[in-house]
């Protein structure tokens, strides 16, 4: 009697480890044979000769036991010294280009860093393989505001102010600072293999790129985008400088909500309206109260005169306005247009005067009275003890307030009025939207065209000046003695400025530069084509590389950078700076939370490196979805170390078992094998046959995804071929060729489909992983190109469907055979009988694999059998339709030292069983236990319930010489 076992594909695992099925012969010493019970199997030792080996760059995997990573430096110092990060026009004339985006000049790596580094330089290989012209252009940001910060820190210890120095001289120390520790980022960025071409790298603040800001600035003056203004803006009281709204981020915080009296003018002691505030300090800039037209409580004071508390009796109106927020603590609002981003645009509306109250350094100025001089915290404090001691408090209760800080500083940010430069932005925007809805410009992933178009449909002009001294001057010059809001001269330099000073004013006038500097987004915006040359059009590198192809930056500087180039570029060189915007998203710890100094789970990528490789953390990195968070974890890196040292291993199995480069006819019939041609690859044995066909269906899938910028799509792709297809399946099936005792003429197939397949793994893998896949590739023999720069592979190469389905069918069968002696404990080396019932058509193709069924079944190859009927007492797998294997039973198991360990089970199941029945069946547990504590007895009563049956059923059958299972 036989009782088939339903099997089934990925779920059936052979009881070897990896490293054994890679190859079960690295730790034999010298040429040896090693006997089987079927055929002779020898090791075949060869030494290659490589040109880039000979230099000390490349190891050979026969050499080195695993993939070293110091080896990364000298192999990315080889491929810089060998020009190939250079756009090269002799494959192609279409180039690639990409701006990178520039880190702070002050920076260090992080994982934001590593992040795009990684998905840039995958794009620029995987282009530059495809034979076009890559341009990879490098650069650093001039970071006004950080680098400033961290001068005066390094000043502040010498015990010396920034204030205390000439302009020109602290420009000379900024200078000093930039050459000394400026090139940090950039050695770091070139550690994780940024294939830039470094010899075009530019800095934001260079000769060539400063002209390019002062001439966008002229032109847009010109047209009348740039104009000058006193404004609100939000200013930072620490660096003594505005700051953009995309600069300023808001925190939730515990403070307090004031209620305060104000007086109404001429009315009794009873006559008040209580104001709710925030901000009590800045009631000396009230100029006025407002109450909603239809707030009954109010009405009666429209049109009359509230006296602002501690300002000696100052009358301000009592108005009425239908935006006033009824519900919002007592429904009146003070007006203080000079401190509030709302108020001002409210008082503008109605015409009310603006007052400010605020010194820059954020102390209270003379409009205070005796609070002048006061810190804005200090006078809140003082001013609300007097308040409460002159009776004009109500009460002050818990709030959450939403502060907003300085995203450089970290301190509060102070709404001020101040004489500033914008750019006017709605006509700019109108052209930057356009160019989505036309299809001039492409944001991946898609929904991020919605963000990117309420931002612009809805976008404020533009402050660009910034009270610094590190940065670009504004290109401004005025008259002395002249009101510089009315008299000022735009000019490209100082020379330009005083002749249209002469030619306005006459020749005894003198002038001054604006001391301000532009903001660091200005010339970040202009990247793409002053890097290029501009405002040179004419310039060979702007002819050659712009509008350039891709920007691939964080989902977070939409705003700061993208748009503003986009809309940059379109007004000033009159296209759009790029085709496609690829935003990926932040790096996150293994919990998705953010990384922080705070929370102390900051990933630093070079110590990453050092442990697990720099190609194990770029394939980590690019695993994600465009626009989606990352979360990194350890296991993550280690998983892919892990794939890293496959890679490793499997170029070792492939190069030991490669004759020698001296051996002509063996590599006269290697060479022979054609895979680009149709009747090559269906000539194949199966196996073979199926290595080609899957690799060459890969192929183009992974380019498909390439092209899409599915970056996580190839990693899976190339990592389930590798590992899943090519090393624990063809390499194994491979043994079966390679240690035949025919000779070189059996082996030649193998060794030929062993080198095209992992050849066409490692390029690929090669923009992903390219310094290993760069190491393996040295090693293999005829190596006449550098990876880096070798052909991609061609797609819509031949490919044999059918022969897939039958490996596919063979595969089963052995992963049925390996899963039934897993369950029953049959010993690793010992080789059993098998009878394989099919069709004649299936027997036939699995029959003439039979050595390598028998190789990767563990199956005694004299005793496998290929019959249309059963034997008796076997064990029955069904491997797919029409497909079934019988292993005897005597083969398979001790009959009678089973049937003893399955009594002793039994015994064991039913005591537990029964111990779930007693409580069960205790009224006392049902009626007090919690409810999920019953819930989960019930279930494990079931559980081992079915097992005892199973058990069983399994013991009766063994008892009568039946092996069943279930």
């Amino acid at each position: 009697m036989i009782l088939p076992i339903a099997l089934c594909g990925s779920s059936l695992f052979f009881p070897f480890s990896a490293c054994n099925r890679i190859n079960p012969l690295l730790l034999c010493k010298g040429r040896r044979r090693i006997q089987f019970s079927f055929w002779q199997f020898k090791r075949v030792r060869h030494r290659h000769a490589v040109a880039a080996a000979e230099n000390g760059v490349f190891t050979s995997p026969e050499i080195a036991k695993s993939f070293d990573f110091t080896a990364e430096e000298r192999i990315y110092n080889w491929w810089e010294s060998q020009g190939y990060f250079r756009p090269n026009f002799e494959r192609g004339s279409d180039p690639f280009v990409i701006s990178m985006p520039p880190p702070n000049v002050t920076g260090s790596l992080h994982m934001g860093h590593a992040m795009f580094v990684t998905l840039e330089d995958i794009l620029v290989r995987y282009h530059r393989m495809k034979g076009r012209p890559t341009l990879w252009l490098p650069g650093t940001d001039h970071a006004g505001i950080a680098t400033q910060l961290v001068v005066e820190k390094m000043l502040a210890s010498e015990g010396i102010k920034r204030t205390d120095m000439s302009r020109d001289e602290f420009a000379t120390r900024v200078w000093e600072w930039k050459e000394k520790y400026g090139g940090t980022i950039t050695n770091q960025i070139k550690r994780l293999g940024a294939s830039c071409d470094w010899a075009r790298e530019h800095f934001t603040l260079d000769e060539q790129l400063s002209q390019a800001v002062i001439e966008a600035f002229v032109r847009l003056h010109e047209k009348g985008l740039i104009y000058q203004g006193s404004y609100m803006v939000n200013w930072s009281p620490a660096l003594q400088t505005a700051v953009s709204d995309l600069e300023v981020e808001y925190s939730e915080e515990a403070g307090y909500l004031y209620y305060i009296k104000y007086r109404v003018a001429g009315g009794s002691r009873s006559d008040y309206l209580t104001v709710a505030t925030t901000r009590p300090e800045t009631l000396f800039g009230d100029v006025a109260l407002a109450v909603h037209p239809q707030d009954d409580r109010y009405s009666k004071y429209i049109g009359q005169m509230a006296i602002v508390p501690m300002t000696f009796g100052r009358h301000v109106p009592i108005l009425s306005d239908k935006h006033v927020d009824r519900e919002f603590g007592t429904g009146v609002l003070k007006i203080s247009p000079g401190h509030d981003h709302n108020d001002y645009l409210l008082a503008r509306k109605l015409g009310l005067p603006i007052l400010n109250v605020m010194n820059k350094d954020a102390t209270l100025n003379e409009v205070a009275g005796l609070y002048s001089g006061l810190d804005r915290f200090e006078a809140r404090k003082k001013l609300w003890a007097e308040l409460e001691e002159t009776g004009l408090t109500v009460k002050k209760e818990p709030h959450t307030l939403r502060v907003p800080r300085s995203q450089r500083g970290g301190e509060v940010i102070e709404p001020l009025v101040s004489k500033q430069w914008f750019v006017t932005m709605e006509p700019l925007a109108e052209k930057a939207l356009q160019a989505v809805e036309k299809g001039e410009l492409t944001i991946i992933p898609e929904r991020f065209e919605k963000i990117y178009n309420h931002w612009l449909s809805n976008i404020k002009d533009w402050c660009i000046s910034r009270q610094l001294w590190w940065g670009h001057r504004i290109p401004v010059w005025y008259i002395v003695g002249k009101d510089n809001q009315e008299e000022y001269i735009v000019a490209r330099n100082g020379d330009e400025a005083l002749q249209k000073a002469h030619e306005r004013y006459g020749k005894d006038v003198e002038i001054y530069q604006d001391p301000d500097v532009l903001d660091t987004w200005f010339s970040s915006a202009l990247w793409p084509f002053s890097t290029l040359g501009w405002p040179d059009m004419s310039a060979e590198d702007f002819k050659r590389f712009y509008p350039t192809t891709v920007l691939e930056t964080g989902h977070d500087i939409l705003f700061f950078w993208v748009a503003r180039m986009v809309m940059m570029g379109i007004e000033l060189t009159g296209t759009v700076p790029f085709s496609y915007v690829y935003l990926h998203g932040l790096i996150r710890d293994s919990q998705g939370r953010k990384m922080s100094k705070t929370l102390g789970n900051v990933i630093d990528p070079l110590d990453t490196i050092k442990e697990f490789g720099t190609d194990a953390l770029r394939f980590t990195l690019a695993f994600g979805t465009a626009g989606q968070d990352l979360n990194l974890s350890t296991e993550l890196l280690t998983s892919n170390k892990a794939f890293t040292n496959k890679l490793w291993n499997a170029g070792k199995f492939i190069l030991q078992n490669l004759p020698n480069q001296n051996d002509a006819p063996a590599w006269e019939n290697i060479l022979a094998y054609k895979f680009d041609r149709e009747d090559s690859v269906v000539n194949l044995p199966l196996p073979e046959c199926w290595a080609v066909s899957k690799l060459h269906l890969r192929i183009d899938s992974i380019t498909t995804s390439y092209d899409k910028f599915y970056f996580g799509e190839v990693g899976r792709e190339t990592y389930d071929f590798f590992w899943g297809d090519f090393a624990d399946w063809y390499i194994e099936a491979s043994k079966a060729r390679l240690y035949h005792s025919g000779g070189t003429s059996v082996a030649s197939v193998a060794q030929a489909v062993l080198l095209y397949v992992f050849e066409n793994i490692l390029k690929p893998l090669h923009p992903f992983m390219p310094f290993v896949t760069e190491e393996l590739w040295q090693a293999l023999p005829n190596r006449k190109q550098a990876l880096i720069v070798s052909p991609w592979p061609e797609t819509q190469l031949p490919r044999n469907t059918n022969s897939i389905k039958k490996f596919e069918n063979l595969r089963s069968l052995i992963k049925a055979i390996r899963n039934a002696r897993a369950e029953y404990s049959v010993e690793p080396a010992k080789r059993i009988s098998a009878s394989v019932v099919a069709s004649n058509e299936v027997i036939q193709y699995i029959a003439q694999e039979r050595e390598v069924l028998a190789l990767l079944s563990r199956l005694d190859l004299q005793n496998l059998h290929f019959t249309d009927s059963p034997p008796d007492q076997s064990v029955h797998l069904v491997a797919g339709e029409g497909l079934e294997a019988y292993l005897p039973l005597a083969d398979m198991v001790d009959i009678s030292a089973e049937v003893e360990r399955l009594s002793k089970r039994l015994s064991k199941m039913q005591k537990e069983y029964d111990g779930f029945i007693a409580q069960l069946s205790s009224a006392k547990f049902v009626e007090r236990a919690p409810e999920d504590v019953v819930r989960g007895v019930r279930e494990k009563a079931a559980e081992a319930e079915e097992k005892i049956t199973l058990t069983k059923n399994r013991l009766e059958l063994l008892k009568s010489n039946v092996l069943v299972t279930k």
